[in-house]
């Protein structure tokens, strides 16, 4: 459910904001437009928010910074740590997709990005069909992460990205739970969800999920 990433997480915590500011060559495309994404994502979210993944707090700041009311969760504890530093405000707890506690607030809106990806196909079910009983009629989720068209667009992105010569970007590509938008579409409808997709760029798509 994440969790097996943690370590990885604590490592990254130092480094984070210079990779999606573009400082690493081989996510630099994963990253591209990372300003837009996050306030693509705050733009679509209602009041109180319950934010999966909260990292070092950038799209917490952002939440923040228009007024609304942010839950977030967040597994590793370098991370937490920053992100309380930039947002000493935010209500913040230890927690991931599927383990967290219990909500002392009604929440209209769930949001995520770059995390998403963490959990396997049957976790992300497991995951839709939680929030699916937490949100009212109209609730939302509004994820970004990396998806895939479909199974045969994933293996020709492996294949490029081999070819660039970015082995870290394929070791992720290849390790993490990297799904399709047939698969996604799938589970939220599954759970009462009407969804839309929309490209964000070469790796990224928005997830738009309201509660029927």
């Amino acid at each position: 459910m994440g969790r097996e990433f943690i370590e990885l997480f604590d490592e990254w915590s130092s480094s984070y904001d210079e990779t999606v500011a573009g400082g690493e060559v081989e996510y630099k495309e994963v990253f591209h437009n990372y300003e837009h994404i996050l306030e693509t994502v705050v733009n679509r979210s209602g009041k109180t928010v319950l934010e999966f993944g909260v990292g070092t707090g950038n799209l917490s700041e952002k939440l923040l910074s228009k007024g609304k009311t942010v839950i977030g969760i967040e597994p590793s504890k370098g991370m937490r740590e920053k992100a309380l530093k930039r947002n000493p405000q935010l209500e913040l707890h230890d927690g991931d997709f599927l383990s967290f506690p219990k909500l002392d607030k009604e929440i209209d809106t769930i949001v995520s990005t770059y995390a998403f990806h963490h959990l396997t196909d049957d976790e992300k079910d497991t995951a839709i069909r939680h929030y699916s009983q937490l949100l009212k009629k109209d609730g939302k989720i509004v994820f970004a992460d990396t998806a895939f068209l479909h199974e045969s667009e994933k293996i020709e992105r492996h294949e490029k990205v081999k070819k660039q010569g970015y082995l870290n970007l394929l070791k992720d590509l290849q390790t993490e739970y990297y799904t399709t938008l047939e698969v996604l579409d799938d589970i939220f409808k599954k759970h009462d969800f009407e969804v839309s997709f929309e490209k964000l760029n070469e790796y990224v798509w928005l997830m738009e999920a309201v509660k029927k």
